[in-house]
């Protein structure tokens, strides 16, 4: 091919459409100048794979560890936006439907999990703080989240029942997935949609900046973990630039995640700072969990601005482009 000229007569596979990188240039084989196929990491076996992962982690002890309880939500929240990114081309009619289950599955095992979580927190503002906690020895809910809760038979029958639930959920929604038809999905449909969260998530980013409230925080958390699970399937476009992009979002998501846990514990333990009965030492163990989440979001808002500057586009952080020819 001559430098300069168009080249004539390719065919692709996906619907006609071709890989093209941001400077304009068709890209092709470094070893056979044959053009690249466009080719994307199948949703259907993703989610499938997504909920059977789940199904052997519930299995693989009577009762889940904290460990699993954790890979099993995080599952369940990737097989959710996978679902969601592909909605308006499957005509799924049990898209609701799996959609419920699937939340429901992630919201019984997140009580769980946060128990755990909120001890290990406070177990170790605890050891970092002991003055502070030893004037709050007769506050009766400090008392309840740093205690390990005994096993009983009856907490046993109760989470025995809750697992099972689960285990059912999971079936069902698996053989749902089963026999959902997801062979004609447009790329450049795709893109369309992952630019919509992109948007999405950009909006609630610029929202946080100038309002940063403990709940608009925790909801750009969840949104930016829905971009994050959708550009999976786009990882073979661009790996490097998609990889970079992930790795970023993770980084953002943990930390976020970090301020949320810490947020939730002030909610659980009722403080008002307005409150004129408060003792001391609880406002000074607030004040060193808001120094603790000053850390945490100040490791967010650089990779986030990076990202969701307004202004930015998508297609610039993903370093590629599909065009119909």
């Amino acid at each position: 091919m001559q430098a300069g000229s168009k080249p004539k007569n390719l065919t692709f596979s996906l619907s006609n459409l071709i890989y093209v990188t941001l400077s304009g240039c068709i890209k092709f084989s470094s070893i056979t100048m044959e053009l690249d196929f466009v080719k994307l990491k199948q949703l259907k076996p993703a989610i499938a794979g997504y909920i059977r992962k789940s199904q052997a982690l519930l299995k693989r002890s009577d009762i889940p560890d904290e460990n699993a309880i954790h890979d099993i939500r995080v599952l369940m929240k990737k097989s959710r936006s996978l679902l969601k990114l592909s909605a308006h081309q499957t005509n799924n009619p049990y898209y609701a439907r799996d959609i419920a289950d699937l939340r429901e599955i992630g919201r019984t095992l997140c009580s769980w999990r946060e128990a755990s979580v909120y001890r290990k927190i406070l177990r170790d503002l605890k050891k970092e703080f002991p003055d502070i906690f030893s004037g709050l020895q007769g506050n009766p809910v400090l008392s309840i989240l740093l205690e390990k809760p005994k096993p009983t038979g009856e907490l046993f029958v109760e989470i025995s029942s809750a697992l099972g639930h689960i285990e059912a959920l999971l079936n069902k929604t698996s053989y749902r997935i089963r026999f959902q038809t997801m062979n004609m999905i447009d790329p450049k449909l795709l893109i369309s949609e992952l630019d919509v969260t992109y948007n999405q998530v950009a909006k609630i980013y610029l929202k946080c900046r100038n309002n940063p409230k403990p709940e608009t925080i925790h909801n750009f958390r969840q949104k930016s973990k829905y971009f994050l699970y959708q550009l999976y399937i786009f990882r073979p476009l661009n790996p490097l630039s998609v990889k970079a992009l992930e790795k970023k979002l993770e980084i953002m998501t943990l930390n976020l995640g970090k301020f949320n846990d810490l947020a939730q514990i002030i909610r659980v333990l009722g403080y008002d700072y307005r409150e004129a009965t408060n003792l001391p030492p609880m406002d000074e163990l607030i004040l060193k969990i808001r120094d603790r989440q000053d850390r945490y979001l100040a490791k967010v808002w650089s990779p986030a601005y990076q990202i969701f500057c307004p202004g930015q586009k998508l297609v610039n952080l993903l370093g590629f482009k599909l065009l119909v020819i």
